[in-house]
């Protein structure tokens, strides 16, 4: 691919920007490149979690809005919708996604990395909605992500005023998960994405679904969705491995089905 790196080990999928020297700003080919992406992990059974990241010291540094105004779309609305296709493609994809963040995201880079379920960043990096400063409004699903990370008031804050913050700022938000030396991210990346990749894929997805749905639910049609969901995992042959394994006092080995 021109704008990403994929790479596949031992169940991971290690989606890299690769735009360095414009720290990593998409443009419209990588947008189409993580549509196909995208599209490929989602109907993979091998593909068992996603690692999204950015080449170089920086993960995204927004939307290139580099191009001269004569080639920028002329169809906005279809532009931007194009690229909430992808987005809506990586909030919908069944295996768990760790964002690894070693520098700056801002702007729907900032979007990207919110949007995995889990977000590791290094003691580098910063964050910033950055719309308001170059006269745009959110996008990228961030009016969604942000208020239920951070609460109203703070999701305002972050929005309005478009202010960098450092990964400890982040960190004692509630925007990421972790915050560790940049020597560190590596190993920690490595770690979380080899126990999920090791989990059972049916329960983890469902989980993973439940969760994103929340918000919109009440109490009573989660614990309908749980009960469906509980009643689909112990027919599965890895909730027999797992109990199996608990007996035997072995690690199970889940095969996705």
């Amino acid at each position: 691919m021109e704008t990403l790196q994929v790479e596949r080990a031992d169940g991971i999928v290690r989606v890299t920007l690769d735009r360095p020297d414009k720290k990593n700003a998409i443009n419209g080919t990588m947008w189409d490149e993580l549509a196909a992406v995208a599209a490929a992990i989602s109907g993979s059974p091998d593909d068992r979690c996603v690692v999204l990241t950015g080449a170089g010291d920086e993960f995204c540094s927004g939307a290139d809005l580099s191009a001269p105004p004569g080639e920028r779309p002329v169809h906005q609305l279809a532009s931007m919708r194009r690229i909430n296709a992808v987005v809506q493609a990586f909030h919908d994809l069944p295996q768990p996604t760790i964002a690894r963040v070693p520098g700056v995201a801002a702007g729907v880079g900032m979007s990207l990395a919110l949007g995995c379920d889990l977000v590791l960043a290094s003691d580098q990096a910063r964050f910033s909605t950055i719309f308001a400063r170059r006269g745009l409004s959110l996008d990228g699903g961030m009016s969604w992500l942000l208020p239920r990370l951070v609460g109203l008031h703070r999701s305002k804050e972050l929005a309005l005023f478009a202010e960098v913050i450092s990964a400890q700022d982040a960190l004692a938000m509630g925007l990421v998960n972790r915050v560790v030396p940049a020597h560190e991210l590596d190993p920690l990346v490595d770690d979380w994405a080899a126990r999920l990749a090791a989990g059972p894929p049916i329960a983890l997805a469902m989980t993973k679904r439940m969760l994103n749905r929340s918000f919109e639910q009440s109490f009573e049609q989660a614990l309908d969705d749980e009960a469906r969901c509980q009643t689909v995992n112990f027919s599965t042959a890895d909730t027999v491995e797992a109990i199996t394994a608990f007996f035997q006092k072995r690690d199970p080995s889940f095969q996705g089905r």
